[in-house]
Parts: structure tokens; sequence; C-alpha cells
């Protein structure tokens, strides 16, 4: 039931507050580091409800400043999440289209575990054709469809959490990062990994007190930074510590996203029949689900 979930969720994130790797500690390692940072985001992750905006353009430099070189795509999400499985480390999500009228309904659901080896699960449901969609996870296999979220340049490998074992973790430097103190991480797939990912490594600048990476590289196989996440607009929802507006540029496309949340509600209970495909192609369903989430916002 959602109510044990929130419950359960709240004693690990208590926890996790407690168990946090030691600032400064000679033994802290880049492992402990990302699964606090892990931890922090499927706190803010559980039983909530989010209103999201996401814009996309191409992007240019005007005076040393990256802008957006044409007028945006926009559209408004509303995303709902809980937290399953062993200690809650598993997440289920689904996230629909309310914005441009002409998209209304689109959906995606998404399944992500935190065991090593299982892939998560995500499907599109795209309402002018009424059927669901199985995207494909990360893959290196560039005959393969993208799995973009919304058409966005994020993708459903840039968004998930778990499987760090799966990595090689490293602690490259302590140092700073727009007044704030952090670690430089480096992380590389295992071989296993490597051949469903598009990167060869990742550089993470995680926030020394808040556990949120503030920066995020993201490398090819020949070592070429072809993507570059930047974190900002940092606030505490309830315990924890969230990035309002993420902007993931694609440094090969010249495109950039930008992902806003708007509204961030958690504590809700949700019905765990709603984080499924029914969800996707069931209308009235939907509509009357939400309608209940929406109340409890209030």
């Amino acid at each position: 039931m959602s109510w044990m979930r929130n419950l359960s969720i709240l004693s690990i994130t208590m926890l996790s507050a407690l168990t946090l790797p030691i600032q400064g500690a000679e033994n802290t390692t880049g492992l402990e580091i990302m699964q606090a940072v892990g931890d922090n985001q499927r706190a803010t992750n559980d039983s909530s409800f989010t209103r999201l905006k996401l814009s996309s353009c191409k992007f240019g430099v005007n005076k040393g400043r990256i802008a957006c070189a044409e007028k945006p795509r926009v559209k408004v999400l509303e995303s709902i999440a809980a937290n399953y499985g062993e200690l809650l480390k598993d997440t289920k999500s689904v996230s629909i289209t309310i914005e441009p009228a002409s998209e209304r309904g689109i959906g995606m659901l998404s399944y992500s575990y935190d065991e090593e080896g299982r892939d998560n699960q995500t499907w599109l449901y795209l309402s002018a054709l009424g059927r669901v969609k199985r995207i494909a996870g990360g893959d290196s296999d560039g005959n393969t469809e993208p799995a973009s979220i919304f058409g966005s340049e994020f993708t459903t490998e840039d968004t998930e959490t778990g499987k760090l074992t799966e990595y090689q973790i490293n602690i490259l430097e302590e140092t700073s990062r727009n007044g704030r103190e952090v670690w430089k991480i480096e992380m590389i797939p295992n071989q296993q990994r490597a051949k469903k990912s598009r990167y060869s490594r990742s550089v993470h600048y995680i926030d020394k007190t808040r556990y949120v990476a503030l920066r995020s590289e993201m490398y090819d196989k020949y070592g070429k930074e072809i993507k570059r996440l930047v974190a900002s607009r940092i606030e505490r929802v309830n315990s924890s510590w969230v990035a309002r507006s993420i902007t993931m540029m694609n440094l090969v496309s010249n495109r950039l996203s930008n992902m806003a949340f708007v509204e961030v509600y958690t504590d809700l209970e949700i019905k765990d029949d709603f984080l499924t495909q029914r969800t996707l192609t069931d209308t009235a369903y939907r509509e009357a689900m939400l309608k209940e989430l929406r109340a409890q916002l209030n």
C-alpha cells in the first residue's frame, strides 16, 4: 500500500541522512558519494507528483553565453512516481503530456531497477496512433532507436539511477564550482554496461553538502565530450536538495533541452495500478486518477 511505502521511505531517508559519507573523510569513496546522490534523488521521487516544463532548441553562443538560436519548442508534462522493491531502490514513474494540445495524452511509463544487470523498462504511448511502444534502453548500437524523453536531448540513460556496481567510480579531485565545494567524480562503465551505454565515461561535479550533481560531462568512445548537463536553482524539497532546473546540451547537434520543475509535491497517496500501461491507454481512467491526485495538492 502507498502509505506503507511512504512510511518505509521516510525511515530509509532518515537513515541515509545519518549515514552519508563524512565530508572530507579520507576513506570516503566515489561509490559512497554516488550512492548518497542516488538516495537523495529517490527520496524526492517517492510518492511524488511533479509538473514540469520541457523546452528544446538549437543553441549558439552570444557574447560568451549559450542561448537559444530559435524559438524553443515547449511541452508541459505531469509526472507521477513511487519507489518499490528491496529498500525501495526501484522506481516506477509515468509522465503525461499536457501541452501543447496537439500532443496531449502522449505518455511514457518507466520502471527503473537498482539491481545490477537488470534492464530498465520504458514504454511510450502515442495518442495519435493509439498504441504502446516499448523503447530500448541505452544501447551502443547506432542502429537502435535513441531512447529520447519526449523528443528532448534527455534520454532514459541520462535520467536513471542505480546500478552503480556496473561502473568503476573514481574521485578525480576535490575542487569548487560556482562557489560550491565539490567532488569531481569519474564513472567508467564495466564491460557489460559498456555494451548498453552511449558513453565511454562520464564526469560529475557533486556538491559536497547537498549531494547534487551541479555539472556532468558525457564522453563517447573516442574520448570526445558529446553531452553536458548543468543544474541550477538548487532548492530543498522536504529533507532533500533538488535541482529545479536542469539543462542538457548535445554538443554534437548543438541542441539543448531544459527541464524546469515548476511544482513538486511528495508524500501523496498513489495507487499501484496507476503506474501501469493502463494509465497510458485508458484516457477516462487516467483523468479520473489524475483528478484524485490533484485534489491532494491543495
